[in-house]
């Protein structure tokens, strides 16, 4: 146990920081917010990074906080993109950030013509100019806009424009860039469309060079390209247009002119169109009902009142660990983080956040998309900084990897490679490596590889000149488990490559990463390659087309060792044979003859009148079908009757998240199969939990439903020695004082070993007895039904009165076994808050789950984690302040 810190600063600290006006706000109706970090990348621009637990789902949140006073020679935030779809990393690296200036960050901007042009539907200008309008039909769109001095606002921006044919005849101009043409008049297309392909024109087009006809009018153009540079692609619409647009000739005198009109204020320097008003004069808007209204991924801009500062926030959703705001939570979310105004941009996949840090030459993806990868988007919005002096200020140190749950701390025996990034005054690139140095429990190499060579605290220091840059380290204690971060690799055909990383766990449950250098590995070289991937992990590949095997891995220095399972080639595992057909319901369903056997039958009906919903058939099995946790997609056999209704599976993941696998319009007949493949993101293990048909009127037949997966085999189990808190009755009874966990037993019983019993029901409130303070919690709902957030704040108040009494020196969790309803990141968390509650205070903690199907002990972060198993009973002797450890368990 470390030594405890002076106790009454510290009660103080966590009393007043969780009872805090700032506790409170991060605490509010919505949720708790668990995690933030924060890093500057410049001068007036600094990354955010919270997670939150809400009453329904976790949220992960980043958002890049913007002050603009600099004016022209400071943050400026600019058009991004125009060339036609690409990812926003892409776009922000071709970006002409101007003489003396550089790319901060980016996120994604308007809505597009995703299905159609990939141009954006919205407004956009660049440098005061007009690049393309709103969609025809509207004659002006919402927006956010900024000036030349970086204030920004929420707008609505036109089209002011004109066609000037021979003979003086003017004509509105209905679009400019615009994604779509319009139904009636004339559209111009130029070199700044930012789309892919133009759009269809659907009526006759000429081609202009310097404001005259180059070419007859073609009828309707059949090549789509963007047009050269100085040339401007007139089309027309309607019988009036076309008819003009017809009768003219080469080398008459055509004018086009086009600029933007705002409703109101002046134009401008840079904008792109969104979508729905989030918050509207410092009141968050409310959208309930509207269609857009759902849960998904969202990308939002926020403005103070002045417009000075300005939040480009990014919220990952479709994801277990993060599942998204409707726009009525993401306006009272933009609220409660200041802004007076806020619009919300594209969301979905197209969802992306880029930032930089302290040195770095180009800014990196910092949240996670929806769809497993950044998707290509048309236009966004990018921050732009003046480059600074590039001479040397200081250092950013770091971890090889980054950051993560163990940043900064380095097993006892083991190494930590160190990176140093020099940066200037502006935080901008700057060059020069630098020396190595340490003081503490380690010291440094001249390559920056930290030795740990005895617990406590360390500081690594890379130095050049009077030039400095140092990062704390926490030295634990030799590694005496070993986990690998996958059980599993599964790759698919050789030459496919895989990563994993190896976490090391001293005598208290303190996790820190371990490298290559640090471990020996035995595997089957004829069948695989596994090589250091240069960031602190391994990376697998295959040598042969399809292998099975075990990698085994030692730490050199304790010999503490951990094995997972290889396997390549593809496999296709059944799922559903359908031979069961009869017993799976729904509408629509039916048994019928299979392709070998029995199958499926989805018969779709006509669609239903408008408004309502459209027609659909769908089975839901007699019970969740579970698929291989490893497996890469879905198979199944499809007799279609070539109507193109669509065969959809439907899944739940880990957590119970719903997701569909859409398959191709049937518009074949006879039978044939179909591979529908698996996104990266969902938590596995998958289960399938039904069969759908929609879209067009007509009947699919199903069959044999496969999973295609890597033959690994099953995972290693891993085992680990009894825990020093396991004890005999001798033990437990040389504590002062006991208590126990087991069956009810009658109200006129004596416990003359224990002086009380939990038997499970968890009701009863916090009280604290001999010095421990015992928290009951309710495991009965969900973690994303309610449970979880009722919990943690129970938690939090424990910590606050456990922190503030000095008669108690210990705080014991105890709950019922419910590994369905507490998730994964619940868990962690609970972890967590135990973890610093034991650090910042120098009390006790413990983690004691009832009715388990097994008896285990351990302990993670210092936390004492004891599962008593079900129907025996357990007994625990316990001293709240004895040195070493505090609790004596004897198994039932």
């Amino acid at each position: 146990m470390p030594t405890p810190r002076p106790l009454l600063p510290v009660l103080l600290a966590w009393a007043l920081a969780l009872s805090s006006p700032a506790a409170a706000a991060a605490a509010d109706d919505t949720g708790i917010e668990t995690a933030r970090t924060a890093r500057q990348i410049a001068p007036g621009v600094r990354l955010e990074s919270y997670d939150r637990l809400e009453s329904d789902r976790w949220l992960r949140i980043d958002e890049l906080v913007v002050d603009t006073a600099g004016g022209t020679g400071g943050v400026r935030v600019e058009y991004l993109g125009g060339d036609g779809p690409e990812t926003v990393a892409e776009a922000a690296a071709r970006h002409r950030a101007g003489p003396g200036r550089r790319v901060l960050g980016a996120v994604n901007g308007d809505f597009f013509d995703v299905r159609g042009s990939g141009a954006p539907l919205g407004p956009g200008l660049r440098d005061g100019r007009l690049l393309h309008s709103p969609a025809p039909g509207t004659a002006s769109a919402p927006a956010v806009g900024f000036g030349p001095d970086g204030r920004g606002r929420i707008l609505r921006l036109g089209l002011a424009g004109s066609v000037t044919l021979p003979g003086g005849r003017v004509r509105p101009l209905a679009g400019f860039n615009a994604a779509r043409p319009p139904a009636e008049g004339f559209a111009a297309y130029t070199a700044d469309w930012p789309g892919a392909a133009l759009p269809a024109p659907g009526g006759p087009a000429v081609e202009l060079r310097g404001g005259r006809v180059a070419a007859p009018p073609v009828r309707e153009p059949a090549r789509r390209a963007r047009p050269a540079p100085g040339t401007t692609l007139l089309l027309a619409r309607g019988a009036t247009a076309t008819a003009e647009l017809a009768a003219l000739r080469p080398g008459d005198a055509v004018a086009v002119a086009a600029r933007p009109v705002t409703g109101a204020g002046p134009v401008p320097w840079a904008a792109v169109g969104g979508r729905e008003a989030l918050v509207v004069a410092g009141v968050p808007q409310d959208h309930d009902g509207e269609p857009n209204d759902t849960a998904a991924p969202r990308t939002a801009v926020g403005f103070s009142r002045d417009g000075r500062q300005v939040r480009l926030v990014a919220v990952d959703g479709r994801q277990r660990d993060s599942g998204g705001l409707t726009l009525t939570g993401l306006g009272r979310m933009m609220h409660r983080l200041g802004a007076y105004e806020a619009l919300n941009l594209d969301g979905g996949g197209s969802t992306t956040l880029l930032a930089g840090a302290a040195g770095a030459t180009a800014p990196a993806l910092e949240n996670t998309p929806s769809d497993g990868t950044p998707r290509p988007v048309p236009n966004g919005l990018v921050l732009t900084a003046p480059a600074g002096s590039g001479r040397l200020a200081g250092y950013r140190v770091e971890p090889l990897g980054g950051v993560g749950p163990d940043f900064g701390r380095v097993l006892r025996g083991l190494t930590r490679t160190l990176t140093a990034t020099g940066h200037d005054a502006a935080l901008g690139p700057a060059p020069g490596a630098p020396s190595w140095s340490a003081a503490g429990g380690g010291s440094v190499d001249p390559t920056g590889v930290f030795h740990a060579l005895r617990p406590g605290s360390a500081t690594a220091y890379a130095r050049r000149a009077r030039v400095e840059g140092a990062l704390p380290l926490d030295v634990l204690g030799p590694p005496v488990r070993l986990r690998p971060t996958r059980d599993r690799i599964g790759l698919a055909e050789r030459g496919e490559s895989a990563g994993f990383g190896l976490v090391g766990y001293d005598a208290q449950g303190a996790a820190a990463a371990v490298e290559p250098r640090d471990v020996t590995l035995r595997f089957d070289r004829s069948r695989w390659n596994v090589t250091g991937d240069g960031r602190g992990g391994f990376t697998v590949s295959a040598r042969t087309a399809r292998a099975t095997g075990m990698l085994r891995a030692t730490v050199n220095a304790t010999g503490a060792s951990a094995e997972l399972a290889l396997g390549v080639g593809l496999e296709a595992l059944p799922v559903a044979a359908l031979e069961d057909a009869e017993r799976w319901t729904g509408p629509g369903a039916a048994a019928a003859e299979g392709r070998a056997g029995r199958g499926l039958a989805l018969s779709v009906p006509a669609p239903a009148p408008a408004p309502l919903a459209g027609s659909a058939a769908s089975a839901a099995p007699p019970r969740p079908v579970p698929l291989p946790e490893l497996a890469r997609s879905v198979s199944l056999w499809v007799a279609g009757d070539g109507s193109g209704a669509r065969p959809d599976v439907r899944l739940a993941d880990a957590g119970g998240a719903a997701l569909t696998l859409r398959g191709p319009a049937a518009d074949w007949t006879g039978w044939r199969r179909i591979t529908l493949p698996l996104p990266p993101l969902p938590e596995r293990p998958l289960t399938l939990t039904g069969l759908s048909a929609s879209g067009a009127r007509g009947r699919l037949v199903l069959d044999a439903v496969a999973a295609e997966t890597p033959p690994t085999g099953p995972a290693p189990a891993y085992r680990t020695r009894p825990d020093p808190v396991v004890a005999g009755a001798a033990g437990v009874r040389a504590r002062p004082w006991r208590f126990a966990v087991g069956p009810a037993v009658p109200a006129s019983a004596r416990n003359p070993d224990a002086d009380f019993v939990f038997t499970g029901a968890m009701e009863r409130p916090a009280f604290t007895h001999r010095g421990v303070r015992f928290l009951p919690l309710d495991t009965g709902r969900a973690t994303l039904d309610g449970g979880g957030l009722g919990r943690m704040r129970s938690l939090r108040a424990a910590l606050a009165a456990a922190a503030r009494e000095p008669g108690t020196g210990a705080l014991a969790v105890v709950r019922q076994y419910a590994p369905r309803a507490v998730d994964r990141k619940e868990a962690a968390l609970l972890t967590r808050y135990l973890g610093e509650f034991r650090r910042t205070t120098g009390k006790r903690a413990a983690v004691i789950t009832v009715g388990a199907p097994r008896f285990t002990a351990g302990r993670s972060e210092g936390v004492l984690e004891v599962s008593a198993r079900r129907g025996v009973r357990t007994l625990f002797g316990a001293d709240a302040f004895a040195v070493g450890d505090w609790l004596s368990v004897r198994p039932g």
